[in-house]
């Protein structure tokens, strides 16, 4: 029962995700989805809703919640020098290496992907800057900072940080790249032209191409691993053959090394591993939708069609969505396809059913990711002989796992069909001694199936720790954001503090200065306020009758008459005064006027009653 509620919970919050990215662009159906339900139970909490369904109606009738989700998921933790380790090495040993294999006028291009509010963006300017110069700098360095939320980019391109956030900062460096302004600091002008800002989605959008340096620390480590391959694949096709990778303490990369070598595990820079299969570069960039690099390719895309026209077979391409997507000139020929054929549904095409069924043979391809064949098929055609074909069906995939599509080629093998039989008789022969091969071969299989097993448990051990690894840091960085949330809320409250402070102390001074006794009594008659007058007239300090019943106070003053004014007084009586006989605190027989008004509050309730007390001569009294 319960396992079914939650799986019931899993899909509606699987719909409210597909509702956010249908609705507001934002995908996060790459995300990982303990960290995600963890940020969003969050905001559901302040909005006292229990159930992502409440939630999702909640959001359908409130647009103006969307803002403050976002800016819930998506935590922008960073600051100047994070990891000052890890930019250590990068500026002494990695840095160097890298400007060495650039000219001295080549322009340099890096990409920041993740930049949240900046902070890291001005790093890798300052640290450019050093190994440069200023004037090299703004000569040669363009740096593209990226992110998916627009309100953390407002801020980056303000470039104005408090001083505790440049706190990582030498002091010279601070002095030498930042105007400081009160308790702000902004980043140069002259320099901050060198930044280019701007909204990217990594799942999404193109990548940036042609890059010497991409930095992109602490932001895989919020995808799930099939996300985190197809955005390594772009941020491989975006680096230069010899560009870095510049990560975060939390991504590895070790089941990636066909894409990038580490140049140091430790601190996360790696290099590119450079590929030049062509075939590859225009499958990924057919993914990612980056035109202009396509069109920097269309040579080499019509030398890639000259080829496959120029096949010894006929072949046909078919993409995932079932379409005809190219076909050779032997193909045409064979099956009377013509150009206007390319781009329609498969199975509209007489050669999706003749003379092979290949619709269900396409599926099957796709279902066990492995290459098909199919020999000996007869194909009758009038007034020709029969022919034979063998049919080969091959999976189109990308980095090894993403299926593209199938490629589908027929090889003309009847001349051989009719020395079939021959070889039948031969293959009976080779099957004999295949047999004992067999069985030696099982042997060593068994054995690379032990080894491959132990193998595979300790990768998947790996993976469990990284996973848990990235997991921590995740949740170190919630627990960042939330602490500044509390230092700013402690912030406030201690300006709350000394601004109450303040107005006691003025409060105070004003009743010090009166020559009349003030006593202050709340609703119970209990003493709140008791001047330094009314110690000089009864002789008890403010600390002796603070907190204690004023009718109960043992003075030369009848408190107990006072009793009833004091009712009136909260009752409504908004003034009433009272002249009584009393002995001050010398033993002196005194005649003493007392003013009695209500103490009301912001609401204009009455919360107590102000008695002003003050000694008069017979002669007033008369």
């Amino acid at each position: 029962m319960n396992q079914d509620k939650q799986t019931g919970e899993e899909q509606i919050f699987e719909s409210l995700l597909e509702y956010l990215r249908r609705s507001r662009g934002f995908d996060f159906t790459g995300y990982k989805r303990s960290s995600l339900q963890r940020r969003m139970r969050r905001r559901m909490q302040f909005r006292q809703i229990d159930t992502f369904g409440d939630y999702l109606d909640y959001l359908e009738v409130h647009p103006d919640e969307f803002e403050p989700l976002f800016n819930t998921i998506l935590i922008n933790v960073t600051s100047f020098f994070r990891d000052s380790d890890a930019w250590d090495y990068f500026q002494s040993q990695t840095l160097p290496s890298l400007l060495e294999r650039k000219g001295e006028t080549d322009p340099i291009r890096i990409w920041v992907a993740g930049c949240a509010s900046g902070e890291e963006a001005y790093t890798v300017a300052i640290v450019f800057c050093e190994a440069l110069g200023v004037e090299a700098f703004r000569r040669r360095v363009k740096i593209y900072a990226t992110d998916v939320d627009e309100e953390a980019l407002v801020q980056a391109r303000q470039a104005t940080y408090e001083a505790k956030s440049l706190a990582n900062v030498p002091e010279t460096w601070c002095d030498r790249y930042f105007d400081k302004s009160s308790n702000h600091h902004t980043f140069r002008s002259d320099l901050r032209r060198s930044i280019i800002f701007g909204r990217h989605d990594l799942v999404q959008d193109a990548p940036i191409s042609k890059l010497d340096l991409l930095t992109c620390r602490n932001t895989l480590m919020y995808f799930n691993s099939e996300t985190q391959s197809r955005i390594l694949a772009r941020l491989h096709f975006a680096l230069d053959d010899t560009g870095v990778l510049f990560l975060g303490k939390a991504e590895m990369l070790l089941t990636h090394s066909n894409l990038f070598s580490p140049l140091s595990l430790q601190h996360r820079i790696f290099m590119k591993v450079p590929r030049v299969d062509l075939r590859d570069r225009l499958l990924l960039l057919a993914q990612s939708g980056e035109e202009s690099a396509g069109d920097r390719l269309a040579s080499n895309v019509h030398l890639r069609e000259a080829a496959f026209n120029a096949a010894p077979v006929a072949q046909l391409i078919t993409d995932f969505n079932g379409l005809l997507v190219m076909a050779n000139d032997q193909s045409r020929a064979l099956f009377g396809i013509n150009l206007q054929d390319l781009g329609r549904p498969f199975r509209d095409l007489e050669i999706s059913y003749r003379p092979l069924e290949l619709r269900s043979l396409i599926d099957q391809v796709y279902s066990d990711k492995q290459t098909l064949i199919v020999n000996d098929v007869e194909r009758q055609r009038p007034d020709q002989p029969t022919q034979f074909l063998d049919v080969h069906l091959s999976p189109l995939q990308e980095n090894g796992s993403d299926l593209l599509g199938v490629s589908i080629a027929f090889v003309d093998v009847t001349h051989y069909h009719r020395l079939q039989g021959e070889l039948y008789r031969t293959n009976q022969e080779l099957e004999t001694a295949n047999e004992e091969l067999q069985s030696s071969n099982e042997e060593l299989e068994t054995t690379n199936e032990e080894l491959q097993s132990t193998n595979e448990e300790l990768e998947t051990t790996n993976e469990e720790l990284q996973s848990t690894n990235e997991e921590l840091e995740t949740m170190n960085e919630e627990l960042q954001s939330t602490n500044e949330e509390l230092q700013t809320m402690n912030d406030e409250l201690r300006l709350r503090t000394t601004d109450l402070n303040r107005a006691n102390a003025f409060l105070s001074s004003i009743l010090a200065s009166l020559n009349t006794g003030v006593v202050v009594v709340d609703r119970q008659f209990t003493v709140i306020s008791w001047n330094t007058e009314a110690e000089n007239l009864w002789g008890l300090r403010a600390d002796e009758v603070q907190g204690h019943s004023f009718l109960a106070l043992d003075i030369g003053l009848e408190v107990d008459r006072l009793r009833e004014p004091i009712r009136e007084c909260l009752r409504g009586n908004d003034r009433i005064e009272q002249l009584l006989s009393a002995t001050n605190r010398r033993g002196r027989a005194i005649q003493c006027r007392i003013s009695l008004t209500p103490l009301t509050g912001s609401l204009g309730d009455r919360q107590g009653v102000i008695l002003m007390m003050e000694e008069i001569d017979a002669t007033e009294a008369t």
